[in-house]
């Protein structure tokens, strides 16, 4: 039958021993220190990770910032174009009613002046046509 011996129970013992530290050192350590390795790698990536959104959000409010006050400052570029654009029409405007009232002033001077000149030829014909009328008159009866 089967009969224990003690000194290859201790061989066997002393052989599974010398195989688990070879084990650890040739296997299990680098296995270890691999996931750790990955683990600090992992925790450094999450805290850039963490470091880049907060420069990402604080540099999205400066965007931001910069957009508005670029919107305000075009807003007041527009609002003065349109306010020089104004005055300038405005003085134009002006400009011209006063040409035409002065060539309007100087049109109804000419026409008054027609009109004297016609009144005074008419008045001057008014002894000639009466005679003509006479000798029509005078004709006629």
């Amino acid at each position: 039958m089967l009969t224990l011996s003690p000194s290859l129970m201790l061989i066997v013992l002393l052989l599974f021993i010398g195989l688990i530290v070879y084990l650890n050192k040739a296997l299990y350590q680098p296995i270890i220190n691999f996931m750790d390795e990955r683990d600090k790698t992992i925790a450094v990536s999450l805290k850039e990770a963490q470091e880049l959104s907060g420069n990402a959000e604080h540099l999205h409010q400066e965007a931001e910032a910069i957009i508005n006050s670029a919107k305000q400052e075009a807003a007041k570029l527009r609002q003065s174009a349109t306010d020089e654009a104004t005055a300038e029409a405005e003085k134009l405007i002006s400009s011209k009613e006063a040409e035409l009232e002065k060539a309007y002033e100087e049109f109804t001077k000419k026409l008054e002046a027609e009109r004297e000149e016609l009144k005074n030829g008419i008045l001057s014909q008014v002894p000639l046509i009466k005679e003509t009328l006479k000798a029509k008159f005078a004709q006629l009866s």
